[in-house]
Formats: structure tokens, sequence, C-alpha cells
């Protein structure tokens, strides 16, 4: 793989590999067919999972314990061609190995069968009545094949032929993929889902696919269609978590919807508006990449969806309105993407026709007129604004809409400003409810701190606006509060499934590049290679058994006699090089390839010979078979990691954006919560009114000295009654100098706090509020304070989360306090305190602790 894979994209492909494994041992064995899915929201990254799924099934994977399928063929299937043309650059573009092995059927494929190690794509249009691909297709009425009609020259058989002999060829598996699985399943295009349906269940004397593998964001109507199918067996769907992908960076923070909520014809003022957006967004990237030092800055594209047979007027009525509002607009800065593949002629501008899959790229491009182009899964990650001026109320639909606008340009969160994390979409004729449940769902938004706290522990976050205000840095804020602010420690949120050693040498990998810490890849692999020197001696007894196994297979033979039973005897052989290699290969697994590559070097010394060397070989593997080895070096390579972390916190500051995201992931990479920076935020928005639920609105309650404030110096607040009752008396405290709203989502902005539920799985808790005054010396100090319900499972969890914080880092807070109202009273928490954090330890419910003496009304 080219790309590194993001953690959550990790896991997937290995359910996924885990399915097909189980897929292709059920249809061997018993001729079982199956099918499963793999659900991601959009922008998660689908394709280039299926690419590290696909290279693992052609070639094998050792980190996913994946053997290859020598027989292994990808039917790749959509129903868009441009779709199908983006699908097969993104996985050549992701998957190194995959670089020759991927062909488009084309009307002129001749062979009789289908490659084994080939992804081969194909799409519905190419399977019509017409087509030349298509011979001998069925009667939809009786179930009869037709005639063969006579064939050109050029072609051997038709697709149907050629899909038959693959599938009855033993010494091949087809393994169907079907991009963007809730297309062509639905009732609304008969001759598709026809099409889509005959392929997976065969027809005639077609057979059906061995293995259909779905993938979309919205795959509800593959799965109940797939429910009718006769025959065959559901596999678990993999499904990625949102909150993951959020966590990522990959998608928009916010998304700001503009629906009118009365009567009327607002299409131009919104058009006029979505124009304004992006021109300041344009002034807000070009901004950026000035002050990143980057050559290439994001050039926002406006997207503009009309209906399916606009009118000239109607054209030219939207050109000139997006030319008035945007008079140094170029002549070529506006194309189409119309499914007549045609330039237009409007007025008397010229429209170029562009292939969508090229639009992310054509940055000359700056307003994109489309039909229903952008809802067909195509990628175009720099459009930043989006006016539809079709009517929508399918909720499938514009889920698919909206998910071509929320994925971040760089594919990583911009640090600091919210409004480079987020996009406008226009709505004008859109149902309003629809596409705000909609908006809400793909953002997994929550309409309260503990809706969101008790969801997620600690809340995705990402919100949908709808008259958002601008914030900035409050001038009124003074400079010591944003000096204490920048100071103050935050946690990373321990992972399942880390590998230490791999995140240590990806690590180094990353200090030398950045010159940080010089030749840290050698300095790391020799700190480990000391570490397994030391262990092989410490555990020499169970080193050397290890050997022996490596050396030698044990078995039993069983003989038996009619009527006699059976004997049995055991026996050991020599193991052949070749097992001596997987063994170096299982502990490879466990140590890191590059870990046991730079062992073996390190044993052999410049002046080995073969015999060294397969001696090495054969000591490496014994040790993977230790786990008091690994445990070991596995600890030292945490260690490691962290003291590097750490002596390179302040330098790692003055590095890019995108080099700074490179270790925010390592960072990440943690198996116990370790301390990262806050980033000081440059821009916010918030939402200034509040919705109730039968739609109508009011304007939300401001408050003042927020560290982010509206021109008018104010804050919005979207507040219950214990928060606004904090918040209220922390402001009239003496020496009070200024607050901040610490966000719910997964931000370096946002203080995070640790907590490992019953289950052993860690979360995040983000408290409500931090609080800035001054001590009896002047000094401003930092209080942080959490109103939060002891009524919730998580609530005890979350208090040991806060204790064990408060252990470590209260010196560098004057507060650490939990609020709970109990009893119509509120009651504190003061985790600073060592007899408080020890009777929470030893607590049995929340509840009982703010009831009882260790706590005190607040």
């Amino acid at each position: 793989m080219r790309y590194t894979l993001k953690d959550y994209q990790g896991e997937a492909v290995r359910d996924v590999l885990r399915n097909l494994e189980q897929a292709r041992d059920m249809y061997h064995r018993y001729g079982s067919k199956t099918q499963f899915s793999l659900t991601a929201t959009t922008g998660a990254g689908k394709t280039v999972m299926a690419a590290a799924v696909i290279e693992a099934l052609f070639f094998g994977n050792d980190e996913f314990d994946f053997e290859p399928d020598p027989g292994a063929v990808v039917l790749w299937f959509s129903d868009d061609p441009s779709l199908n043309e983006q699908s097969r650059a993104r996985l050549q573009e992701a998957a190194s190995e995959l670089d020759s092995r991927l062909r488009v059927i084309e009307t002129t494929f001749s062979e009789p069968s289908l490659r084994p190690g080939h992804v081969y794509f194909l799409n519905t249009q190419k399977l019509s009545k017409n087509s030349r691909l298509v011979r001998g297709e069925p009667s939809p009425a009786l179930g009869q094949v037709r005639l063969f009609e006579p064939r050109p020259d050029e072609m051997q058989s038709s697709i149907y032929d050629v899909i038959t002999n693959t599938v009855e060829n033993k010494d091949l598996m087809l393994y169907f993929v079907l991009d963007e699985a809730h297309r062509g399943m639905g009732t609304t295009s008969r001759d598709r889902s026809t099409i889509v349906q005959r392929l997976i269940n065969g027809h005639g004397a077609v057979p059906p696919m061995p293995v259909v593998f779905g993938i979309s964001a919205t795959v509800e109507r593959f799965e109940a269609a797939m429910k009718d199918a006769k025959g065959r067996t559901a596999l678990p769907s993999v499904e990625v978590d949102s909150a993951l992908v959020q966590a990522s960076g990959l998608l928009k923070d916010d998304i700001v919807l503009s629906i009118p909520t009365e009567q009327g014809v607002f299409d131009t003022v919104l058009l006029r508006r979505a124009v304004e957006k992006v021109r300041a967004s344009t002034a807000a990237w070009l901004a950026y990449a000035e002050e990143q030092e980057e050559a290439d800055p994001v050039m926002p594209l406006l997207v503009v969806q009309v209906g399916d047979k606009p009118t000239q007027e109607t054209l030219v009525r939207t050109l000139d309105t997006i030319y008035d509002a945007w008079p140094e607009l170029g002549p070529n800065a506006v194309a189409n993407v119309f499914g007549e593949h045609q330039d237009l002629l409007v007025g008397q501008q010229g429209v170029p026709y562009i292939e969508p899959q090229r639009a992310q790229d054509a940055t000359h491009v700056r307003v994109l007129l489309a039909k229903s182009a952008i809802s067909t899964g195509w990628d175009c990650p720099r459009a930043e604004a989006l006016v539809s001026m079709r009517p929508a109320k399918d909720r499938t639909h514009i889920t698919q809409l909206l998910g071509r606008m929320i994925r971040t340009p760089l594919a990583r969160r911009i640090p600091g400003n919210e409004l480079l994390n987020s996009v406008d979409c226009l709505l004008p004729f859109f149902d309003r409810k629809t596409a705000t449940g909609v908006a809400e769902m793909l953002m997994k938004g929550a309409t309260s701190k503990d809706e969101e706290d008790n969801d997620t522990g600690g809340g995705e976050g990402r919100r949908v606006l709808f008259d958002p205000v601008d914030l900035h840095p409050n001038p009124k804020v003074p400079a010591e509060v944003w000096e204490t602010f920048s100071a103050l420690p935050s946690v990373t949120i321990p992972k399942k499934g880390v590998k230490p050693i791999r995140r240590l040498t990806a690590l180094a990998t990353a200090l030398s590049k950045d010159n940080l810490v010089e030749e840290a890849v050698e300095k790391a692999h020799k700190h480990l290679h000391a570490v397994l020197d030391g262990r092989a001696v410490q555990h020499k007894e169970k080193v050397d058994q290890a050997r022996e196994d490596v050396l030698t297979m044990s078995g039993e033979e069983a003989r038996g006699r009619i009527g006699g039973g059976f004997s049995y005897k055991s026996f050991q052989e020599s193991a052949d090089p070749r097992a001596i290699e997987d063994s170096y290969r299982a502990a490879a697994r466990v140590l890191s390839p590059a870990l046991c590559s730079s062992y073996v070097n390190h044993l052999v010394g410049p002046d080995g010979d073969d015999d060294d060397l397969l001696e090495a070989n054969i000591t490496v593997a014994a040790l993977g078979r230790v786990p008091e080895v690994a445990e070991a070096v596995e600890s030292e390579a945490d260690d490691l990691a962290r003291t590097w972390l750490n002596q390179t916190r302040v330098a790692r500051k003055g590095l890019s954006d995108e080099r700074q995201a490179e270790y925010d992931r390592l960072e990440g990479m943690s198996t116990q919560p370790e301390r990262i920076s806050l980033t000081v935020p440059k821009a916010a928005q918030a939402e200034t009114m509040v919705r109730d639920k039968d739609g109508t609105e009011s304007p939300l309650e401001t408050r003042l000295m927020h560290l982010m404030a509206a021109e008018d110096g104010s804050y919005p607040i979207s507040l219950n009654e214990w928060e606004r009752k904090v918040l209220d008396s922390e402001a009239k405290q003496p020496g009070f100098k200024g607050w901040y709203r610490n966000p719910a989502r997964a931000t370096k902005e946002s203080l995070a706090i640790a907590y490992r539920e019953d289950s052993g799985t860690w979360k995040a808790v983000r408290p409500d509020f931090i609080f800035f005054g001054t001590d009896h010396t002047g000094q401003v100090v930092a209080d942080l304070v959490d109103p939060h319900g002891h009524h919730l499972s998580d609530a005890l969890p979350k208090l040991r989360g806060l204790a064990a914080f408060a252990e470590k880092y209260q010196g560098e807070f004057r507060r650490i306090e939990s609020v709970a109202e109990t009893g119509g009273t509120m009651r504190v928490l003061d985790l600073t305190k060592h007899h408080v954090r020890q009777a929470i330890r030893d607590a049995k419910t929340a509840k009982g602790l703010y009831e009882s003496g260790v706590a005190s009304d607040y």
C-alpha cells in the first residue's frame, strides 16, 4: 500500500478479509454462496480500504495474517462509468501492487475467462440491451436464454459466457464487488436493478456470483434486496464507527445548511450568498497556504446543481448571478458535468464539459454545473459550497448528495480553524425536515452536551448549523490567559490493537525526516536490540525450548486395523528452510518486520556468512515465540516513544500542520493516556438560534468574556440549567479573566481526559468549561469545571478518569471539579484533594459520592 491505513481502516480491512476467507472456505467446501457489506460514512476512505483488501487477497498480508488466494478474481461493478474510472484510479493510487492488474472491460473484450490476480471494472451501461458485450441475454418474463446473435469478429464470447467460464473454473474464485451498493438495488430503475440482480443471482445458464461484497455509505437497499436472494448466506456486515472517521480528520466538523423557512423564490439570493462564501473561503485558504508555506493552496469549488432539463433562461440567469457576485471570475472557470457529455453555450458564455472524476484536479474550474452526477459517488473534496436548484425528499439521495460535500480538502483537520473545517450547503428547494435529519445523521450531532457525552464518551461534536456567527480571539481576554491556555495538558485516548514497536519505528522515521532526533531509526533499533539480547539471556530456558520447536516438527501417526482399533505413535521431523521461514514470518508479525530484519543484521555482523544468517533467522523465530520477550520489547518501545514525544513537544510546534498531523497520528497510537498539547483556536463559529421540535426558532442567549467571540464580544450559549448556573457563578468570582467552552469533538483545541469503561475500552470525557482567573499573587490560573449528571451509566468511570488526570496534572490547575445536582442542591467534588480521589476509586455509585461528605455545596 502507498498509504498508511488509519486505525479504523485497518480494523475494517481485517474484518473484511476475515469474511472473505470464510466465504472462500464455504464456497470451496460446500458450494455456499455468501454476501456481506462494508458500511462506512461518506469520506471514510472505502476505496482505500478496498485496495488494501484486494492487495491482500492477491498477495497475502502478514500484518493481517492473511494468506493469498492464488485463484482470486475481482469483478468491480458500479452503475456509473465515471465512478468506475475514479475507483480504478484511486485503487491504482492507493495500492502499488495493483498498477498493472486493473482492467476496464470494454465492449471489445474477447478473452474466454477472467484472469486470476486481476480486478475487472464493469458498469451497468455496458450490460444494456444494445451493448456489444451482451449476447444471448435471458428473457425477463420466461427466464430462458435466447439464441446468440451473430457476434462481431473480435468478439469470442459474451460477457455472460466469460462470467460463466470464470465461476465454473475450479481453479478460480470470483469476488463480486458492488461499488456504491445503494444504487441499482431499488425500484426506481427496473432495467438497472434487473441487471445488478441478474449478475448477483444468476440467470438461465449463467451461475450466481459466489461472493458478493457491497460497499457504500447507505447499504439499506442492498441489504434489503439481498435478503430476498435465495440460497445465499449473509456474513456479518463490517461497519465503521463514524466517530473514528471523524476523529481522523477526514470529514468536516460542521455543515452549514441554508434552507428557507418561508415560501418564495430564493434561488438567486442563495446563489449570490454561496458565491460570497466561496470567495471568503478562497481568501482563507490562500492565507493558510501562505502561513504554511505551501505552494499549492486549496482552490474551493462552488457546485451548482440544476434540474434534469434546465432551460437556457435558467442557465443564463445562473451564470449572470454568479458573475455579478464574482466579477473577477475567469471565462474558463465554469464547467459542467451534465450527463450529455457536451460543451454548452450559455448566452455568449462557453461552459465546457469535464469528466466528473477530473473536477478535483482541474483547479482552474471554480464553478461546476451539475445535474444528478454530484450524488453518484465521485469525489471532489475541494467542493466547499453547494447550491441545489432541485427539489429533494428522498433520504438516500440527500445522504449521498450531502456526503459529497463533507470531505476535508487536505484529508486532515485544519487545527484551530473551524471555518476551514466546515462546508456550506444552500438548498432552496429541499424538504427541510428530511435534509435536516440527514445532515444531523451525517454529522452525528446531539442536542445537548449530556447527550453527546452519553452517546460517545465525549461526543463526536460534529454540528449542523443554520445561522452561525463567526468567532475570533476575544481582544478583551488578556494575553496571559492565552499563554496559560496553550500550556494546559490534554491526553491521548488509548486504542485497541496498538503495536508499540511499529509505532516507535514510524516515530523514529518521522523524527529523522524532520531533523528532530538524529539517526532516530538506528538509535531506536539499537535500543531494542539490547532489550532482545538481555531478554534472550533472562529467559534462556524458554528461548532454547522455542528454538527446538522451530527446528523440529512434532506429530502423531495413527494406525488401525479393521475391527482391531487404532494405535498411536509420536514422531519428529527436522524443519526444512520453508518451515523456518514461516516461523520467522510469525515472529515478524509479533516483533515487526523492520525490527526483525535489523536484529538479524545485528546478530550476523558485517563478516557473517550464510550459516550465520540462517542461525540469526532461527534465533529471531525463537524469540518471537516467547511472550515475555515480546512484552518486554513492546514496553521498552512504548517508553522510548513516550520519551521522544515529550522531548520534542516544543520543537514540533514549529513544524507545518501537515507534519504535525503525522505526529498527532503517532501520539494517538498509545497504550496508556499520554500528554499532548492544546492548540490555540484561531477562528470558530457558533449557532445563534435554538430550534424547538415543532420547528420554531428563537435567539440563543449570549455571554461575554469567552476566549472566542463575535465582533460585539458576545458568545452564543446553548447550555442546560446546571451549566448555565456554573457559568454565571464562575463569571462573578473575584479575579475572573475569561472562560472557554471546551469543544465536544476530537480536535486539537479540545481538552480531553481518558477514562476506561468497565469493558476495558478507553474513551474521552471533554470537560465542559475551563475558567481563567488570578490567584493571590496576581498570576493567571486555570480551573477545570465539569457539570455532569450522576445518573448516567458512565458517570463513575468518567469520575475515575478525572481523578487519574487530576492525580497527574493537578499542579497545572487551581481547581479540577465535577459538579452535579442531587436533591435539588448543586454539589461539587474537588479532585485536587487526595481523599476525594480515593473515595472515587472506592465508590460503588457516582450519586453516592455527591451525597457523601467528600462532596460540598457548590
